[in-house]
């Protein structure tokens, strides 16, 4: 037992081991790049068990498609809570054919759990924020769904061939997730290993540019405090700016709130506000694709408008609601 620690210990300290002596390196890349090269591990067995979840849910699409259109944004919320990255474009492609109604796609874009999940499990100081974060973001998700439904009465144009489930679902097929895989018929064996592998990369190269960027500023600055402040923390435009950020369809935002949040330098009203309105690459298709402009504009500002006062809400404590999960030992 003694022997299978030690190689431990010595694993976990062979980043620093190798990098410290690179004198050439300054101190601002040093740091990140230890710190980063440690997460790798951990990062690739949470892709390759969200890998899981994906593929046996992707293959459920027809179940997918049938419940999110007769039980709307509660089982659209509940599903796109699930940290995986296929959902939303799944859910944009269902409502760009018009078969789901607008606050359903709401719905699963304001729930969408993506790699802040992934990311925040790699720090174990912030882990205990997951749960929270989930649950708050299918709460608001559901609310918002289901008014959404029922108080904004536009309707949208109708695509230019009318399409059935069948084709729709057809159709779904041949979209692809991040790292442009498909979503579905990916199930072979080096298929399997190969999305979370690159998945992995991707993220890593995420958090390390990020972290570089972070240490250079704060080298800089000289102090989280200050960093911070031209970061407009404490103000409410910070949650605003973090969900009009949100909107950007690529995980690459995510990753950017959650590190700058780990990092202190944005309120956890801010991440939330960024979170709730990452829909992923469900808005790259929503873009693409509605054929109604005026929609994807209500769509958005809807998100918007939801993830700013939900960010406001947290960031100034509003009647006393980061002690909603005090009873299990987290305060926000």
């Amino acid at each position: 037992m003694e022997n299978v620690i030690n190689i431990l210990k010595y694993i976990w300290n062979l980043p620093a081991n190798i990098i410290e002596p690179m004198e050439f390196l300054p101190e601002f890349i040093k740091d990140p790049l230890i710190d980063t090269i440690g997460l790798i591990p951990f990062l690739f067995i949470i892709f390759v068990l969200i890998e899981v979840i994906e593929q046996y849910f992707t293959k459920k699409r027809h179940l997918f498609v049938f419940f999110i259109k007769k039980v709307g944004p509660l089982f659209g919320s509940l599903f796109a809570s699930i940290p995986q990255c296929g959902f939303s474009v799944i859910a944009s492609t269902v409502y760009t054919r018009r078969l789901l109604t607008r606050g359903t796609l709401i719905s699963v874009y304001l729930a969408t759990s993506d790699e802040a999940i992934p990311v925040l499990l790699t720090y174990p100081q912030k882990a205990p924020i997951i749960l929270p974060i989930i649950l708050i973001k299918i709460i608001v998700a559901i609310i918002v769904g289901y008014i959404v439904d029922l108080i904004v009465t536009y309707q949208a144009k109708e695509p230019e061939i009318k399409q059935t489930q069948e084709t729709v679902s057809e159709e779904i097929k041949h979209e692809e997730g991040c790292c442009h895989h498909h979503l579905v018929n990916a199930t072979k064996t080096k298929d399997f290993w190969l999305h979370p592998l690159k998945h992995t990369l991707n993220i890593f190269i995420f958090i390390l540019l990020i972290s570089i960027v972070l240490a250079f500023v704060l080298s800089r600055v000289k102090t989280e405090e200050t960093l911070a402040k031209y970061c407009l923390m404490n103000s409410p435009l910070q949650p605003f700016m973090a969900s009009v950020i949100g909107l950007i369809p690529n995980c690459a935002i995510s990753v950017m709130l959650t590190m700058l949040f780990i990092k202190n330098t944005i309120s956890f009203g801010s991440l939330l506000a960024g979170l709730c309105t990452s829909g992923g690459l469900g808005i790259l298709v929503l873009l693409r694709r509605n054929g109604d402009k005026k929609d994807t504009v209500i769509i958005l500002a809807t998100l918007v408008i939801i993830g700013t006062i939900i960010g406001l809400l947290f960031q100034y404590n509003v009647f006393n609601i980061n002690n909603i999960f005090s009873f299990i030992g987290i305060k926000l």
